[in-house]
């Protein structure tokens, strides 16, 4: 009897925070894998708005309802994760030029520590070209309503966490 080889992909990302331009690329991911993580990464070279634990809150909900898809957190090389979990695919979004320039450089350098390492690129829907985590924070930050940028699943829950992190400033 042949086994099925189980198609597990990982989507990484700071998510600071998750946007719903992050929950597309999610969804349209699951239809194309079996398993989707949700890999919430610790970068040494950001300095996140939100502590790990509430991105990774924030993930859990946005994408809750979408078959298939779980949420972890990771400090360290993404391909690293990836071979900890037998996963051959590496989800990017792509926004724009700038997005696919970077994400071919770093697919090609995870293809050299990762020979097994796929990435595959989603172009993002035309109405989350200018959504970004960057822009959200910049919204919270100047008191702008998010609630068209952010999954409507997430809104209540990431400005109680904003407020938090606004009076621990």
């Amino acid at each position: 009897m042949e086994t099925k080889m189980i198609r597990r992909a990982v989507f990484a990302g700071s998510f600071d925070p998750f946007t719903a331009g992050h929950l597309d690329i999610v969804r349209r991911a699951a239809e194309l894998f079996d398993e989707v993580i949700v890999l919430v990464a610790e970068n040494s070279a950001k300095r996140p708005l939100f502590k790990t634990a509430v991105r990774v809150r924030l993930a859990k909900l946005a994408v809750k309802d979408i078959p298939g898809v779980t949420v972890d957190s990771f400090e360290g090389l993404t391909v690293n994760y990836l071979k900890r979990k037998s996963a051959h695919y590496l989800v990017r979004g792509i926004r724009g030029g700038a997005d696919l320039e970077w994400e071919r450089d770093v697919a090609w350098t995870n293809r050299k520590l990762y020979p097994e390492c796929e990435t595959v690129f989603l172009a993002a829907g035309e109405e989350y070209l200018a959504v970004s985590s960057t822009v959200v924070r910049e919204l919270l930050k100047n008191g702008a309503d998010v609630s068209s940028f952010v999954p409507a699943g997430i809104l209540e829950t990431l400005l109680n966490e904003w407020s938090s992190v606004k009076c621990s400033e």
